[in-house]
Formats: C-alpha cells, structure tokens, sequence
C-alpha cells in the first residue's frame, strides 16, 4: 500500500509494546503526509471537526494528504465515527487506529468492514535484543553515554519483557541512569547493568490476561487445546497464569467439565466424574487451596484418552431434528397402550425377556450411526460391543 501510494483506513492490533504507533508514523513519513495522533477515549467531536477542517485546508493549499492516528480505537463512539466516516471514505484523510483488543469484537463494524485490518506480534527476543543494542549506540537513545549491558542482562530483558519493546526499552534507560554514567565523549569509564540491575529495573512480570477481553479467551483457549492435545505441562502452566491473574476458578472448573465430555467422553467415562468432583469442590474450598483441585482435573483430563465420538453423535442428532428428519416414535415404543389406541400395534419387547439382556426391538424406526467409537481407551471395548448390537438389530428387522 506504501510503495502504491495508496492508504486507506487500517486497523493495526497487537499487544503493547509491538510497534503500532511506530508503524504509523513510518507510514506518514514514507508517504509525507501530515500526522495528527490522538487517544479515541479521549478526543471529542469538536477536535474531530478541527482536524477535518485543517486536512481539506492543508490538501487544497499544498495536495499534502493528512492521516489520523487514534490509539485505543476500540473507544471510538458511534457519535465521532459517523463525523469521521464520510471524510475518510472520500479520501480527504487516512486513518490508522490503533489497539490491544480483537477489533472484530472491539471495534465498530462500520469501522472495521472500511479498513484493512492488520495483526502486529508480539516481538521475539532477538528483535528485543537487537533493539537494546541500538538503544545503547543511537545518540537518540544512550549512545552518548558510556554504558555496557551484560550479555545475561540482555537475555533476561528480552525474555522478561514478554515481547514489550516498550516495557524492556524503559527498564534499560532506568538501568543506565541508576548507575549514574558518564559521557563517553568526556572518557568516562563504563558502567555494567549486570543481571541483579537488570532484575531490579524491570519490576515485577506484568501476566498479559484480563478477564473479558483477549487475553482471558486466548488463554484458556490454549488451557483447553493444550488438556486435549493431552500435554499435561501446557496445561498445568496456563492454568498457572489464569489463577495469578485472577480468572474466576469456576470459570475454569466449568470448562473443564465441558472438555470431559467434549473431547474424552466414553474413552474414559470417570473423566466426567473427576471434572464433576473438581466443580463441586472449587466451589465449596475456593482460592487459594482449589488451585490443587483444578491442577488434579487438568492433569487428568490431559492424560486421558480422547474421543469426539459422544460430541459428534450429539451434533449430529441435533442436526438431523434441525433439518427436519426427525422420525415417529415407532409403534411398539408408544406410552401408555391401552384399548383403542393403536390397537394394532406389536406389543412391546422387554430386553430383559432376552437370554443376553439386549433388545431387538427397532427403537429409531430408520438405521442411524450417530455414535461411532473411535477405538481409544474404554471405546476399543465399546466398538466391538456396538456392532454386535447393531447387527442384532439388523437381523431383527430384516426377519419382520
């Protein structure tokens, strides 16, 4: 789009510290176009009419296109877009907004459905160490002073900073200026940020996870995939980060319970139980002895074998009644047969009547394979044992 010359609205999301009000500035610089940056929670109609006015002024005056900055676009009302909308949509100003959040739940869809949304990432550790290492050579940043970061100190930074070029670039400065250097320019000898300045400069690890937006839904996203990928370490390690953060426990009992029967089902039928007993004790221990509990569930869950099969067979029920097969019940299983009703109707079979317990009689009045084991852990037994029964049934309706 730069090298086109041609900008429109963009969206940029990503978590703090990743580029974002960066990338907009190089964008302006690439195209030299005139750069208004402003808060969305902060900026009010009449500022909004202000930049309007000043960008048709500045395009007429010199062609020198105007771009609008807005950090926190998630905050953006319905009242300053529908001021904002008609410009931008005639081109008379670009605008780049700027978030932590998921615009598709966030932000506006008038906004988003007329912008290109981008995803910035979080930043790797050899970007945030090749970052750390210009900050100390630039003369914009402490290049003039006579500063040397300890290999170790860089790693911890680096991984520390959970890819925050921000958070890390802060704690270098505030490293280097706790030391007191000198300028290199006056042959002041240099100061080491070893790993104990390093620690104490960056503070206390912030955990990226609140409890409504991103990171509550990522995280115990990769808490569920990580118990049916049957990784118990994952799964104990985001159910770490959870709890720290403060996410409900109940909240986490719940999906579990889920998982159990989602994804684990008949391949291991005391994995619903387990998560059932965990739910039931969560509530009545809570915090900070129910971590215990939720640990035991999530290893177990991890650990047992997994089957969709009861999942499937459900949802596939469900939609064969959606879409409108759903079949009558059968004459012989009619409640209630009494003179009158039905009077020609075979009377019902009991499978206790049958030498093996196993009724014959056609409960479903069509053939239908709606759960289909899969073969792991209790259903390797359960498969063997379905076709059997089906094929008693067959036979069954094949004689009448």
């Amino acid at each position: 789009m730069v090298d086109a010359g041609v900008v429109g609205s963009l969206i940029l999301h990503g978590p703090p510290g990743t580029g974002k009000t960066t990338l907009a500035v190089l964008v302006a610089e690439a195209l030299d176009a005139h750069l208004e940056r402003e808060n969305a929670a902060a900026i009010g109609v009449p500022r909004i009419r202000e930049i309007l006015a000043a960008a048709d002024r500045r395009l007429g005056d010199d062609g020198r296109r105007t771009i609008l900055f807005l950090d926190e676009i998630h905050r953006f009302s319905r009242s300053q877009q529908d001021v904002l909308l008609g410009d931008v949509e005639r081109g008379g100003i670009a605008l780049i907004g700027a978030t932590t959040e998921n615009p598709w739940y966030t932000v506006n869809s008038a906004l988003t459905s007329r912008s290109t949304v981008i995803e910035v990432r979080s930043l790797d550790e050899n970007v945030i160490r090749s970052l750390l290492q210009r900050a100390l050579e630039d003369e914009r940043g402490l290049g003039g002073l006579a500063v040397v970061l300890e290999h170790e100190a860089a790693d911890h930074l680096a991984a520390q900073c959970e890819g925050d070029a921000r958070r890390a670039l802060t704690a270098l400065e505030i490293a280097a200026m706790s030391l007191r250097p000198g300028r290199r320019s006056d042959g002041a000898e240099p100061v080491r940020i070893d790993i104990e300045t390093a620690r104490s400069s960056l503070g206390s690890r912030a955990v990226v996870h609140d409890r409504s937006g991103d990171g509550h839904y990522d995280t115990i996203s990769a808490f569920i995939k990580s118990m049916r990928g049957s990784d118990p370490d994952a799964a104990i390690y985001w159910l770490a980060k959870m709890l720290h953060a403060g996410e409900d426990p109940r909240f986490i009992a719940r999906r579990i319970a889920i998982l159990a029967s989602e994804d684990i089902g008949q391949a291991d039928p005391e994995a619903i139980q387990v998560a059932n007993a965990a739910w039931q004790l969560v509530e009545r221990i809570g915090m900070p002895e129910a971590q215990l509990t939720l640990a035991q569930a999530a290893i177990h869950m991890a650990m047992a074998p997994k089957s969709n099969a009861t999942s499937s067979a459900i949802w596939n029920a469900m939609a064969d009644v959606r879409e409108g097969r759903t079949q009558p019940v059968p004459r012989e299983l009619i409640s209630g047969m009494k003179a009158g009703r039905a009077p020609d109707a075979p009377a019902y079979r009991s499978p206790h009547s049958a030498a093996d317990g196993v009724g014959t009689t056609d409960y479903l009045g069509v053939e239908k394979a709606f759960y289909e084991p899969t073969g792991r852990g209790d259903e390797a037994d359960h498969a063997e044992r379905l076709e059997k029964l089906r094929t008693r049934r067959r036979e069954r309706r094949d004689e009448s």
